[in-house]
C-alpha cells in the first residue's frame, strides 16, 4: 500500500518496548507547552521543519565530530550540523557538563525546536547529541507526530512543497569502553599540548578543555552514562525510525567504509511517495550492476559455443584494426575510430565487440551513422540516385598512463 497523508509509510517493524507511564507524562509536561509557544509566536504554518532529521549518537570518543562531514557528504546535505552541546554551552550548563551530568530535558528541547526552524534545515540536518534520554526520546515521537500532522494537514495545497513527508533515521557510532576512554584521555593531551603551544605563541585559537578528558574515573563514568541512558534511549528507537549501528572502532578509512554500507540509496524512504510510485518502475543502477560480471561471461561463452566464426572475425578485426589506434592513445586513455569494416554489418557484431572491450577493461561504446553517397547521375533526368553508407564510429575509454616529471 502506498503512503499518503492518511497513511503514511513506516519501515518495517515490531513493537518497541513501551516507556511507563510516567516517563511519558513527564514528557508531554515538557513537550506540549514548548509546541504551544512555538505556534503562538511563529504561527502554525511557519512550523517548518526538516524534510530529513538524521540523529547522529555515539560513545565519547566514537568520532562523531570526525565523521559528521563524511556523513553529510553522503547524504547531501550542505548545511552545518546542530550540536547540541554547542547550543547548550551557557557558564551555568557547562558546569553541569563538566561533572560527567546532563542537561534537563525541558532546556534542551526549548533550544532545539527552535533551532530546528531554521531556513537552512528545511531539506535536511544532521543532530548531533539528541536524544539522550528516555523523556527527550518520548518528545521526539511526539515531535514526529506533530511533523506528520502538519504533513497531512498541508497536503495538497499550496504550502505542500514545505510541510513533505519527515524523515527521521538513526546513525549510532559505538566503541567499547576501554577505546572509548583512551580515545577521550588522548584528546585531553592534544587539546593540552595545543593550548599550551598557542598561549606560548599567541597564535592560534584555544580549544574547548573538558573535565572529563583529563580525569580517567570521569571519564569512565561518561561512558557509563552514556550506556545507561543514551544508549538505551536509542536503542528504544530502533524499531520505530530507520537504524543505523556503526562499528566506529576500526581506522577512520574502514568507519567511512561502514558508514556508507549502512546509507545506501533508499529513494522510497526519500522521495514523496507519488514520486516514488512513477518511479518504481526503473531499476536502481545498483540492481543491474549486481550480476553484470557473470552475465558478461555468460553471453562471451555463448559467442564461443554458438558463433565461433564471427567471434573469431570480431576479436581479428579488434586485435589487427582497432588495437594499434587503441596503443597510439595510451597516454590519454581515449581513442576515436571510424570504421566502414564489413564485419560490423553482421548481426551481434557489435554487442561481441562491446562485451569484449568490457571483458578486458575498457570502456566501448559504438555509434552507426548513414551517410548519403552519390552513386548514380540519370542523364535523362538529372536526377542523382545516392547509396547508403554506414560508418561505425566507436569511442574507446580505459585509464591512461600518468606521466611522471622530476
Amino acid at each position: 500500500m502506498s503512503a499518503t497523508p492518511e497513511n503514511p509509510a513506516k519501515p518495517a517493524a515490531t513493537t518497541p518496548p513501551l516507556p511507563n507511564d510516567l516517563e511519558i507524562k513527564d514528557a508531554r509536561i515538557i513537550f506540549e507547552p514548548i509546541w504551544d509557544d512555538l505556534e503562538s509566536h511563529f504561527g502554525r504554518q511557519h512550523l517548518r521543519f526538516p524534510k530529513e532529521i538524521i540523529l547522529l549518537g555515539g560513545a565519547p570518543g566514537a568520532g562523531k565530530g570526525t565523521n559528521t562531514a563524511f556523513i553529510a557528504k553522503t547524504r547531501g546535505l550542505t548545511c552545518q550540523p546542530i550540536v547540541m552541546s554547542s547550543l547548550l554551552d551557557t557558564p551555568e550548563m557547562k558546569k553541569v557538563k563538566d561533572a560527567g551530568n546532563m542537561i534537563g530535558d525541558r532546556e534542551v528541547l526549548a533550544v532545539l525546536l527552535r533551532q530546528l526552524l531554521k531556513p537552512e534545515y528545511r531539506d535536511g540536518v544532521i543532530l548531533d547529541g539528541f536524544p539522550r534520554t528516555t523523556v527527550q526520546v518520548e518528545c521526539l515521537k511526539m515531535l514526529y507526530e506533530k511533523m506528520t500532522q502538519l504533513w497531512r494537514e498541508y497536503y495538497g495545497t499550496p504550502l505542500a512543497i514545505h510541510f513533505r513527508q519527515p524523515v527521521i533515521q538513526i546513525i549510532v557510532l559505538f566503541v567499547d569502553e576501554k577505546e572509548s576512554v583512551a580515545r577521550q584521555l588522548k584528546r585531553g593531551r592534544e587539546v593540552l599540548a595545543h593550548n599550551e603551544e598557542v598561549r606560548r605563541t599567541g597564535h592560534g585559537r584555544l580549544l574547548e578543555e573538558r573535565a572529563t578528558d583529563f580525569d580517567e574515573k570521569l571519564a569512565r563514568r561518561r561512558y557509563q552514562v552514556f550506556k545507561q541512558q543514551t544508549w538505551d534511549a536509542l536503542l528504544s528507537l530502533k524499531d520505530i525510525f530507520y537504524y543505523h549501528l556503526i562499528n566506529a572502532q576500526d581506522t577512520i578509512a574502514e568507519v567511512e567504509k561502514n558508514i556508507l554500507q549502512e546509507l545506501e540509496y533508499q529513494s522510497s524512504l526519500e522521495l514523496d511517495p507519488r514520486t516514488y510510485d512513477r518511479l518504481r518502475t526503473l531499476p536502481l543502477a545498483s540492481e543491474i550492476v549486481v550480476h553484470a560480471r557473470q552475465e558478461l561471461v555468460k553471453r562471451l561463452d555463448g559467442y564461443e559455443l554458438t558463433q565461433p566464426d564471427l567471434f573469431q572475425r570480431v576479436v581479428t578485426f579488434i586485435e589487427k584494426r582497432l588495437m594499434p589506434i587503441v596503443l597510439r592513445h595510451a597516454l590519454s586513455g581515449h581513442s576515436n575510430i571510424n570504421s566502414e569494416d564489413p564485419v560490423l554489418d553482421e548481426p551481434q557484431a557489435l554487442a561481441m565487440l562491446i562485451d569484449i572491450f568490457s571483458e578486458r577493461g575498457y570502456h566501448a561504446v559504438v555509434d552507426v551513422h548513414r551517410i548519403e553517397v552519390p552513386d548514380h547521375v540519370d542523364l535523362a533526368t538529372g536526377k542523382i540516385t545516392c547509396r547508403i553508407k554506414k560508418v561505425y564510429r566507436m569511442i574507446i575509454r580505459f585509464k591512461g598512463s600518468e606521466i611522471r616529471r622530476g
